[in-house]
């Protein structure tokens, strides 16, 4: 496997395109987010995707979006936060390349997002508790994909962008023996 791509990952509101902009711009890498992708291809926005086919059927297109990275060289993408959750779409991620989670708490995640209506799973009557369920439900699968972690909080993202970039060059991932013998086979 070479880390030739780079994949963010994390809750929607944690930086991925923001950061994911700046650090293919810093690499001179090409930045693709998988959302965009999807719409491109459908011509139409997430909300509609979800009200036509459901999550199920967004998942199902997000899988084959993430499948058309592998292989890749020199790009920076930027995954939609449940991207994590099938269990196949984890083993490609960590095929792409190195996975990198960026981390955010439930209420700066909450701050980020309560104002943007293209968010489909926050549109019912209580989004933060949404954003604290989906978070604590998907945070050992961003844990398990990931080569690091970056808290984002409120730090610029040049200097995200730096953490990263310093975090890929020293010691880039868990030993796979490290992780066989916390995980189940």
């Amino acid at each position: 496997m070479s880390n030739q791509c780079i994949v963010l990952v994390g809750m929607m509101g944690a930086g991925k395109s923001t950061v994911g902009k700046a650090l293919a711009k810093h690499l001179s890498w090409e930045f693709t987010d998988t959302d965009h992708l999807i719409e491109h291809q459908t011509g139409v926005s997430i909300p509609v995707i979800f009200e036509i086919e459901g999550e199920a059927g967004f998942r199902r297109r997000e899988s084959t979006a993430l499948a058309s990275f592998l292989g890749c060289d020199k790009q920076v993408i930027a995954t939609g936060g449940g991207i994590v959750l099938a269990p196949e779409n984890r083993e490609i991620l960590k095929q792409i390349g190195a996975v990198v989670y960026l981390s955010a708490s439930a209420s700066e995640l909450y701050q980020r997002t309560r104002l943007d209506k293209n968010r489909p799973l926050l549109q019912g009557p209580n989004p933060r508790r949404k954003i604290e369920e989906l978070l604590a439900a998907r945070l050992p699968l961003y844990k398990e994909c990931a080569d690091v972690v970056i808290e984002t909080g409120r730090q610029p993202v040049y200097q995200i962008v730096q953490k990263i970039s310093h975090a890929l060059k020293l010691g880039q991932k868990t030993p796979d023996n490290e992780q066989k013998a916390t995980g189940t086979e």
